[in-house]
């Protein structure tokens, strides 16, 4: 198969979609002919990228056989190829996994866009009306990184038909090196004896709960458990006023962006790794990617019981669903992890096995291959 990708976030900016979107660019092309056009240079760029990505795409559409959109923000670059590109022959293309022809004949070459939650719910009436409404509609297939994605939808009236659930993957070795404590003692600057070190990292965007889980459930916590929060976003001041009116300056650690190296040391010597996400109206989290790659490195990780994270942890197979806004229950579950070292250990081990085994890229991409088939066979 030959299939053209196009990103419109893409590394070296930092987020969720970019990070997924990069992924694929690189697990596609070992097991399919793959062309990326993809914007590098952040949100500022996307006015020139989109026509850009067009005209580049009409170009080269006549040697791919069909073209995955990163997001549905693309929707519209997506219109715009079923609008203007020929038809075309189809011969000799085979399935990947049974290795049947799928056809000879005459056929419109197919769109497919990955969604993410925000892609449908953003809360804005001209890209409601348009995007969602019309241009992300009129593709052919939509892969939504998360079932609450496909509730969403279908809410705004995206045949349920069209779209298919794709869980996002991990690439199973990137992140997992086993490190020492005094490593994350140096690299905190912090002596840790006799304290728990948990784990927050991706973007604090509001919907993340990271003030909120500050506010309302580090009071109930041990004084000997110290929390990290890896990254930077919207939420930022928010998160800082908590962590002052709290009184918590001593326990609470904001990093902000970290390297690469720093940020798998973190993921590989901290005891928990806690995704307090809270509800937010017209936000959502499509799936939650920072859970599994936490949980790759034998991480315990405390997640809410909410939307996309649903789809990425399993409860008590790579990690622990907590009902959203539930202070209580949080602090009851975390002391409870922190209080048992073995069991910590052993269900890391186990959590890890379990991510292996359901969300490597191997074969998150594979799943891809054989849904675009599917379209090109129908």
């Amino acid at each position: 198969m030959k299939l053209l990708f196009i990103s419109r976030a893409y590394p070296p900016v930092i987020g969720g979609i970019e990070n997924q979107n990069y992924e694929l660019s690189q697990w596609l092309p070992k097991i399919a002919e793959v062309k990326t056009i993809a914007n590098t240079r952040g949100k500022l760029f996307l006015p020139l990228f989109i026509p850009y990505a067009l005209i580049r795409a009409l170009l080269l559409f006549r040697r791919y056989d069909a073209v995955l959109l990163g997001d549905g923000v693309l929707g519209i670059v997506g219109w715009f190829l079923k609008l203007f590109h020929p038809h075309t022959n189809r011969n000799n293309h085979t399935s990947l996994s049974s290795g049947e022809n799928i056809g000879v004949g005459v056929y419109s070459k197919p769109v497919i866009s990955i969604v993410h939650g925000l892609d449908l719910t953003y809360r804005n009436f001209l890209y409601q009306k348009l995007w969602v409404g019309f241009f992300i509609k009129k593709l052919d297939r939509l892969i939504a990184v998360g079932n609450e994605t496909i509730k969403a939808g279908v809410a705004r009236g995206i045949p349920e038909e069209k779209l298919v659930f794709i869980p996002n993957g991990v690439d199973i070795n990137k992140f997992y090196k086993p490190a020492e404590r005094q490593e994350l003692e140096k690299f905190l600057g912090e002596n840790l004896t006799g304290k728990k070190v948990i784990l927050t990292s991706g973007r604090l965007a509001k919907r993340k709960g990271v003030a909120w889980f500050i506010s309302e459930v580090m009071p109930k916590l041990s004084e000997n458990i110290l929390y990290v929060v890896v990254g930077d976003g919207p939420d930022n001041e928010n998160i800082k006023n908590a962590i002052e009116k709290s009184g918590l300056a001593e326990r609470v650690k904001m990093l902000g962006y970290v390297k690469d190296a720093d940020r798998d040391l973190l993921f590989n010597a901290c005891d928990l790794f806690v995704q307090p996400n809270i509800k937010i109206e017209g936000d959502m989290e499509g799936f939650g990617i920072s859970v599994i790659e936490a949980a790759s490195c034998k991480i315990p990780v405390i997640a809410s019981r909410l939307e996309g994270l649903q789809d990425a942890i399993k409860d008590g197979r790579n990690g622990f669903l907590i009902e959203p806004g539930n202070a209580g229950a949080w602090a009851a579950k975390i002391s409870e992890l922190l209080s048992d070292d073995a069991f910590r250990k052993d269900f890391g081990e186990k959590a890890r096995q379990y991510v292996v085994e359901n969300f490597s890229w191997e074969k998150i991409s594979r799943q891809y291959l054989e849904e675009i088939q599917k379209v090109l066979k129908k």
